[in-house]
């Protein structure tokens, strides 16, 4: 359960933040560029940053009041926090890292145990070594387990994966998912929103200092007044798949997504298990009808929700059995005539098909 109310105003030098939200949804995720105010949002809902006035409540608990005059100290909010750095105990073992929470709490606040949140993270071999002894992938899952351990009621990871290579951020991903279905509450940090939307579809977009936009993404969106943050976004499509066939000899893969199926590079899953595929909403096409002929094979049967204009063009969320979100310039949308209620086929190139956790 996460009922998260905020309502605050604060001046970072000459920097105004104005911010108010209501996030309800167990895993949602916090957008921004670089200077946005995200990691300030962050700072306050732990405590780490006073706010000059307004309210904030966690689960109905008071954590800052102005008019009352009440403000909770960080150690007494029991949240959890994971920064890009991981900031591990230098002194101390991996193992001594990982219980240092856990350590003081009462066993009946105690939601998880160590045994498991190692297995979970894999970091069973590593509980003898010290920080300086870790890769930052290392060093990251460990953040997590301690974290976990400390069986918060909120979760915030500030811009975790930032500090990582591509390969490592792969490798980081699925332990992430884990740790978001053992039922803790997170808002994740980010300037990347493929991260983000490899979590959840809920998404706060943040803009100099302001909350411009919460929901889906779409839904976000349009909220937003700003043009060059929707601009800025890398929108994607992600969805979990089932692989229902593994053609090596010819190297591609065939899936089910929803009731359809769709053709993709070779999956890193075997057959009959699931897997996370990951599309560019820019690299989606959309057609009035079927088209035989071309190289693309994946020719998605659906129906338009709705067309969200953006300044060079337009979202167009489509019903495919999945929701499905295709990026088109402004002269397509008036050339095809497109409207909300109409039929029209997905159009994806296996090719263009990602596993970001592969």
């Amino acid at each position: 359960m996460l009922d998260l109310n905020i309502d605050i105003r604060l001046q970072r030098g000459s920097f105004p933040v104005e911010m108010a939200v209501r996030i309800t949804e167990p895993v949602s995720g916090v957008f921004g560029h670089s200077g946005s105010g995200k990691t300030t949002l962050l700072h306050c809902i732990a405590g780490l940053v006073k706010p000059d006035s307004g309210h904030m409540k966690l689960n109905g608990e008071i954590f800052f009041d102005v008019a009352k005059k009440q403000f909770t100290p960080p150690h007494k909010r029991h949240i959890g926090l994971v920064f890009q750095d991981a900031q591990l105990f230098p002194h101390l073992s991996v193992l001594n890292n990982l219980l240092y929470g856990y350590r003081r709490l009462k066993p009946i606040q105690r939601r998880f145990e160590l045994k498991p949140v190692v297995e979970l993270l894999e970091i069973g071999p590593l509980l003898e070594r010290r920080p300086g002894q870790l890769s930052g992938g290392e060093k990251q899952r460990v953040a997590l387990g301690r974290a976990l351990l400390y069986s918060p009621q909120l979760l915030l990871l500030d811009e975790p994966l930032a500090a990582l290579d591509g390969r490592l951020k792969r490798q980081i991903l699925p332990f992430l998912r884990r740790v978001r279905d053992v039922g803790i509450p997170m808002l994740y940090v980010s300037h990347a929103l493929d991260e983000i939307l490899y979590l959840t579809q809920t998404v706060t977009l943040v803009d100099h200092g302001r909350i411009v936009g919460h929901g889906s993404c779409l839904d976000a969106l349009t909220q937003a007044d700003s043009t060059e943050l929707a601009d800025g976004m890398d929108l994607r499509n992600v969805w979990e798949v089932t692989i229902l066939e593994n053609n090596r000899q010819h190297g591609f893969s065939v899936a089910a997504l929803g009731k359809q199926r769709i053709i993709l590079p070779p999956a890193p899953a075997s057959e009959g298990k699931t897997a996370i595929v990951s599309v560019r909403a820019a690299q989606i096409a959309l057609s009035r009808q079927r088209i035989e002929g071309i190289t693309i094979q994946n020719q998605l049967p659906g129906r338009i929700l709705r067309i969200v204009s953006r300044r060079h063009g337009a979202l167009v969320e489509i019903d495919a059995g999945v929701v499905v979100v295709a990026e088109v310039n402004g002269k397509t949308v008036g050339d095809l005539n497109l409207r909300e209620g109409d039929g029209v086929y997905c159009l994806i190139k296996a090719q263009s098909v990602e596993y970001p956790d592969g």
